[in-house]
């Protein structure tokens, strides 16, 4: 196997198991080694420390292993088999309301680099590394043998997460096009073909269902609704009317779609393709014209896109996360709830929570914490990576 060697000195967080290797740290390699090799990392003093992906960039290691083994059909077999252990012990997995979970999540399940999402029978595998990438075949393979009757089918979807290299999305496995899923008893359709991520955002279950507990009687608002999944939780919660808003014309067909397949000729729920600034801005002047088309509403959630995927974009982020609270506070009703969310790994909670803290005192409204959320269960958090814990949410209760 090739092998990569680190500065002396440079092998400390490894010593605390932190998965990633920055290119700062390695001292020089194997000549031969490129992109997505498999390597065996060295100290300054030529121990053995880990393998891993290598990749130029920032991060030049991804630690899969700190034993010195190899990343043979073995290997792969028992990394998913923990992953869906895990996931049948805490309920997710094998649950007959809901066919619906993460089965890796990267670093999370000790496989950094690699996400795979199931709906129903099919699992649809992302890889964010090019050594992920060349070794999907053994994975897909190691999936079938762990997931038994589960699976049908396995998609691989990495065009987007790998865009520098040339590569189509397709099936490893199966073929079926039945993209209809369960989650906590309400169905949905997926759209891993062309939709954002594996084609729906499975790491906000948990929140959906609290959001449900509170939507009985409300006015409800869900900015950036993608395809709808607070939207038909809030009705089935009892609300009042529902307003969807996205600006992509796909997503809000989808929207419509999954309302229509849950509550079919329902009118309690409307769809506006449109920018959110845009919209939350038409909302404040209607309403301050005595107009109810649009609002006030009793119950708002902003669930947006990351507005940071790096470090240097973290200013110009908060700042955005600040004018978009600020619109929903001077929109949201008295007595109404809002949940705001983000989903910057770079943006950390007491930056969210300032960014939110700084909006409500703009809008002089009287803001009090019900919920600090997170990302769920099927979305763990490796203990000597933090950097996982990418969600952050608020429930906030608004005089």
């Amino acid at each position: 196997m090739k092998q990569v060697y680190l500065k002396y000195g440079k092998e400390e967080s490894l010593l605390r198991f932190h998965p990633w290797i920055f290119s700062g740290a390695i001292h020089h390699k194997d000549e031969s080694v490129i992109d997505g090799d498999t390597v065996r990392v060295l100290t300054g003093k030529g121990d053995f420390i880990a393998i891993g992906h290598y990749q130029e960039g920032s991060i030049a290691v991804r630690v899969l292993s700190f034993d010195d083994t190899e990343l043979d059909d073995a290997f792969w077999t028992a990394r998913l088999q923990s992953a869906l252990s895990m996931r049948i012990a805490i309920g997710i997995a094998d649950n007959p309301h809901n066919n619906t979970y993460r089965l890796v999540h990267g670093e999370g399940d000790n496989l950094p680099g690699l996400i795979i999402d199931v709906y129903g029978k099919t699992a649809v595998m992302q890889a964010h590394s090019i050594g992920m990438h060349q070794s999907r075949q053994q994975i897909a393979e190691a999936l079938v043998r762990v997931m038994g009757s589960r699976l049908e089918n396995i998609y691989y979807k990495s065009e987007t997460t790998l865009p520098f290299m040339e590569l189509e999305n397709g099936f490893l496995y199966g073929g079926s096009d039945d993209s209809i899923a369960v989650e906590n008893g309400l169905r949905f359709y997926v759209d891993w073909l062309r939709g954002q991520k594996t084609g729906f955002f499975v790491d906000q279950r948990d929140n959906r269902s609290l959001l449900e507990r509170y939507a009985k009687g409300k006015r409800v608002l869900n900015m950036f609704c993608y395809t709808g999944g607070f939207s038909f939780y809030a009705m089935r919660g009892g609300a009042r009317l529902v307003h969807s808003v996205d600006s992509s014309e796909k997503a809000i067909e989808l929207t419509r779609r999954n309302v229509e397949l849950n509550f079919p000729g329902d009118e309690r729920h409307e769809a506006f393709c449109e920018d959110a600034f845009k919209f939350l801005e038409g909302t404040k002047s209607l309403t301050q014209q005595g107009e109810t088309g649009r609002g006030p509403y009793d119950l708002i959630i902003l669930d947006p896109p990351a507005f940071a995927k790096h470090r240097g974009a973290l200013h110009n982020a908060l700042k955005g996360y600040t004018r978009l609270n600020n619109k929903a506070f001077e929109t949201i009703a008295p007595g109404g709830i809002l949940f705001t969310f983000s989903c910057s790994q770079v943006v950390t909670k007491d930056h969210f929570r300032n960014a939110v803290f700084t909006a409500a005192a703009q809008a002089r409204r009287k803001v009090r914490i019900l919920h600090q959320l997170h990302q769920p269960a099927d979305h763990p958090v490796n203990i000597y990576h933090p950097e996982g814990e990418y969600l952050k949410g608020l429930v906030l209760y608004v005089e």
